[in-house]
């Protein structure tokens, strides 16, 4: 797989070396130059597969060349040794559970298989630099991922006061390896001060930074598998993505243009709504982001839009033709998470909740869901939040329960450069 920049202004390079690096030299996001339809009869062939089955396949045929059958076997086994169950809630509505990873979030599929490809394609010339912006899971998967990798250290920038007391347990109470920095305004500021940091040229040098953020391809593309996935077992269109940073529904247009039989995407997002208004109206205007019951979907400015807007070659109405987008306030996910629980007896998180409601948007009818929708997070991470809805206690699983219980440590900066550089 050669990759470019969304940008055009840098060099191509190999799959590994775009994992390696991160971000593009001219900041733009890496995306393959030509991503290969995989043909109906391959696809054919993969119905009936296991899930890891189906991931090893899908990984031959993205990087192959690059890496051998027995190290991608390896990796990808290794990394995703986790179900994926497809649960049924009614006739032709379901709902894929993504959060049966160690962090209980879907960011365990592209955190896991990343520190596994960066742990097989270090140099061994001294240690590299992991930093990764967080919202919410992202920071708590990547630690978890990476802690103790011979050879790497973890930085998570994340937003001070603005993420679930769960998902802050998990990043700051590792040690080791693992840094996490609170920084003193919201996601944005985060990811701005990651990209900075990645685009001058002295710090990426002496700190050696690598990205683990949906910044990175090498995240990306593991998160196809589970679109093919789905889509090999019927489930039924469209499918539902909750979206803030928008690198879970790039992962789902891949994954499509592999060949996966995907009929459209639904993805809601939270009253940061930056997405559907491009859509509405065809202009790219980012705004600072709001905090909303679904901390991980408040991103003002989706930095993969740019690799959406590549993906589609820029043809709005294309893209208007395979993504439905709307936005959804804090009451309207209370009311999905009280109806999910009294109509099917399922507990949903504010995401879920919010992929619930992509569904509605997606038949354009207020009355019944049909479709597939993602759940990407454990409802005991938002437990507070749910248990006031559904009056009924979500059950806090052991290892949620002992990250809580130990200490948390982290250091505090401004959102600027300069102190982050000084940390690093």
């Amino acid at each position: 797989m050669i990759c470019v920049s969304t940008r055009g202004k840098a060099p191509a390079v190999s799959f590994r070396q775009a994992v390696v690096a991160g971000l593009a030299p001219d900041g733009g996001l890496y995306v393959p130059q030509t991503i290969p339809r995989l043909s109906d009869t391959w696809w054919a062939r993969q119905r009936g597969r296991s899930f890891q089955d189906l991931a090893v396949a899908i990984a031959e045929e993205i990087a192959g060349d690059e890496f051998t059958h027995g190290v991608l076997e390896s990796i990808v086994r290794d990394a995703l040794n986790f179900p994926v169950p497809i649960v049924e809630l009614g006739q032709g509505l379901h709902v894929v559970e993504l959060f049966h990873g160690p962090t209980f979030a879907f960011k365990d599929f592209g955190a896991r298989t990343l520190a596994r490809l960066m742990a097989h394609l270090h140099d061994g010339a001294g240690t590299i630099t992991v930093l990764v912006a967080t919202s919410g899971d992202t920071g708590g998967a990547v630690a978890h991922a990476f802690h103790n990798v011979p050879g790497t250290r973890v930085v998570v920038l994340y937003p001070e006061g603005q993420v679930s007391d769960v998902q802050e347990a998990q990043f700051t109470t590792l040690g080791g390896n693992v840094r996490a920095v609170a920084v003193r305004g919201t996601f944005d500021d985060c990811q701005r001060l990651a990209k900075e940091a990645f685009a001058d040229p002295t710090l990426q040098a002496r700190a050696r930074l690598t990205s683990a953020n949906s910044i990175s391809l090498g995240r990306l593309i593991p998160q196809t598998f589970y679109y093919a996935y789905t889509a090999l077992q019927s489930a039924g269109p469209p499918l539902s993505v909750p979206s803030g940073n928008f690198g879970n529904l790039v992962a789902g247009v891949i994954a499509t243009k592999l060949g996966a039989p995907i009929e459209g995407f639904s993805a809601p997002t939270t009253i940061n709504d930056t997405f559907p208004r491009y859509l509405a109206t065809g202009r790219v205007e980012p705004r600072p982001s709001v905090t909303t019951l679904a901390n991980a979907m408040d991103v003002g400015n989706p930095s993969n839009l740019e690799r959406l807007r590549w993906l589609f070659s820029d043809d709005l109405q294309a893209m208007r033709g395979a993504i439905a987008s709307s936005p959804h306030a804090d009451a309207d996910v209370r009311r999905a998470i009280g109806e999910l629980h009294d109509q099917f007896g399922y507990v949903a998180d504010p995401h879920t909740a919010i992929a619930f409601l992509g569904t509605r948007h997606a038949t354009a009818t207020r009355h019944e869901a049909r479709g597939t929708f993602f759940s990407t997070a454990h409802p005991a991470k938002f437990r507070d939040v749910v248990e006031g809805v559904i009056k009924t206690r979500v059950q806090l699983p052991d290892a949620l329960a002992a990250a809580l219980a130990r200490k948390k440590v982290a250091d505090r900066i401004a959102p600027a450069l300069g102190e982050l550089g000084d940390l690093l």
